[in-house]
């Protein structure tokens, strides 16, 4: 379900009007079906991999913490787990279907299909050995039921993610490399659709344990609470992604709906469309004739489309993190900042505090200072900061312009980290030479998306061989539609108060007539944006 729909409005209306009446326990169990309505809305299949990503997280991080998983929650966790694997199964194998408007039960399907009946069969043996084999886990010390837990959580979940975002990455790599060697060899292809938002949600259940394990988090006793942590559905497809000190306490407790809360949420909701319906799709045709180009390409091409591409992929991603941290606004619960106005960076290092802010601390804290951070020495630093990027651009998608991407930013902050330390710039230098470095910075940001955007190794090659060309030449594409034109100076000047405003709510703080100015040039931007092809977030995708 699309944030930018009338379907997603229509779902959002009705949470709220529930939401308003019900007691908070009341709440968190409708926020939970609502939460699957809306992830299943995609497709119901694949909630089989989010129910056990919460059951194992959930079973672990209280072996974890409290050494033991009590009767109850052991028999509700498996409970769900079996469920969702026979939900799955009748599914996928079209066991219940509509047909000639009446409900048709055709098991021959299932039972015909080893894969079927062995999905089911397997689930439950797992489930029960799991559960005979907890009696041997009890009588473990301490220190290796802490270590096995967290090991069962970090296998289980990278296992999911590797398998279904990864393998085909890895096969068809494998047989590009056998053809470069001459051999002809062909893998076996079994078509694996990626699951909408499984690299979000499986980082957010991963920091769950490892808080758990470091000590710094007490496991939640109740299954259904936390299945709501992993599965809220205004962050749940694509961030920001929530650390559970941060939002479980949320979710634990009463929450207090206020005008302000409410306000500032419909303000995101709002911005949010902004950015993604007026701007971001009012530039995706340009963007994709630049990088869909077959044809002769100039520099001012790939320049200009490029700098396009920066704005689509900003309004894209904010505007979904906007969208969703007001949704979440109105329910009372708020949400992490996600951008901070990053094209204003005047270092790649401060790029990535603005970037992405949720994905970027959670490698810091989950990958980085793991590997000894800035701890030890400064060939060992610079290692430290390549293998984070490097796996960071692994995770935006699997293929390999993006471990290039990746690869890209750890170079940039390895250089910016070595000529701190060399010339030793002042804490707060001239104005000038903020413009400057602000310049600077946005100019590698902008080569960076040219390698995030690149559709193959030849035309990352290409573009930025007419790059270093400076050749000049006409603009081929067609220019971005009339509601991004209108909205880009809108953005330019909401991006600039930000920038110098004290916090979020700088917005809120502008003179009246200015802010409905601002109001009504952007709802006219997404009238005119309404026109636009709606597309999928790009950060679906990863």
């Amino acid at each position: 379900m699309l944030f930018n729909t009338v379907e997603f409005f229509i779902f959002l209306v009705l949470v709220y009007g529930l939401y308003r009446v019900l007691d908070w326990r009341s709440q968190n169990r409708m926020l939970l079906v609502a939460s699957y309505l809306f992830y299943g809305w995609w497709d119901i299949r694949f909630l089989f991999l989010i129910v056990i990503s919460t059951v194992v997280d959930f079973c672990t991080g209280l072996l974890i913490g409290h050494g033991r998983i009590d009767l109850q929650a052991r028999r509700l966790a498996s409970a769900y787990g079996i469920l969702a694997a026979f939900i799955f199964t009748t599914l996928q194998w079209r066991v219940v279907t509509w047909q000639n408007g009446s409900l048709q039960v055709d098991w021959s399907t299932f039972f015909g299909e080893p894969l079927g009946w062995s999905v089911l069969g397997g689930t439950i043996a797992l489930t029960l050995l799991a559960n005979f084999g907890y009696r041997f886990v009890l009588k473990m010390p301490e220190a290796r039921r802490r270590t096995l837990g967290l090991t069962l959580s970090m296998v289980t979940n990278l296992v999911i993610l590797g398998f279904f975002k990864y393998f085909n990455f890895f096969i068809d790599s494998a047989e590009g490399l056998f053809q470069t060697l001459g051999a002809n060899v062909e893998f076996l292809d079994l078509g694996i659709i990626l699951p909408v938002g499984i690299s979000f949600y499986t980082f957010q259940t991963m920091s769950y344990t490892i808080d758990i394990y470091r000590g710094k988090l007490e496991p939640t006793p109740r299954f259904l609470d936390f299945a709501l942590f992993v599965t809220y559905f205004p962050q749940l497809v694509a961030g920001p992604i929530e650390r559970a000190n941060h939002l479980l306490p949320k979710l634990l407790g009463p929450r207090r709906l206020s005008f302000g809360g409410t306000a500032h949420g419909l303000h995101l909701i709002l911005v949010g469309l902004f950015k993604k319906v007026a701007i971001a799709d009012g530039v995706a045709v340009t963007v994709n004739q630049v990088y869909g180009s077959s044809g002769q390409i100039t520099f001012t091409d790939v320049a200009v489309g490029t700098l396009i591409f920066a704005l689509q992929i900003y309004g894209d991603f904010s505007g979904y993190s906007d969208i969703a941290r007001g949704v979440s606004s109105l329910l009372g619960i708020r949400l992490m900042n996600n951008f901070n106005v990053p094209y204003l960076s005047q270092s790649p290092q401060e790029f990535w505090r603005r970037w992405h802010i949720s994905l970027s601390t959670w490698l810091r804290d989950y990958l980085y200072i793991p590997l000894g951070g800035s701890r030890l020495s400064p060939v060992r630093t610079y290692v430290n900061l390549m293998t984070t990027m490097v796996l960071g651009g692994l995770w935006h998608g699997a293929a390999w312009n993006f471990v290039l991407w990746g690869f890209y930013q750890g170079v940039l902050l390895c250089g910016h980290r070595f000529w701190s330390r060399l010339v030793n710039p002042p804490r707060r230098p001239p104005r000038w030479r903020q413009v400057l470095n602000t310049v600077v910075c946005m100019v590698a940001v902008l080569y960076g998306w040219l390698l995030f955007r690149a559709e193959s190794w030849d035309q990352v090659v290409g573009f930025t061989g007419t790059l270093l060309t400076f050749s000049g030449g006409s603009f081929g594409a067609d220019i971005p539609r009339l509601s991004a034109l209108v909205g880009i100076p809108v953005l330019l000047v909401l991006d600039w108060f930000a920038y110098h405003g004290s916090d979020e709510y700088y917005y809120h703080r502008l003179p009246r007539p200015l802010q409905g100015a601002g109001y009504a040039l952007m709802l006219f931007a997404i009238l005119l944006g309404m026109s636009n092809e709606t597309a999928d977030f790009i950060y679906f995708a990863f």
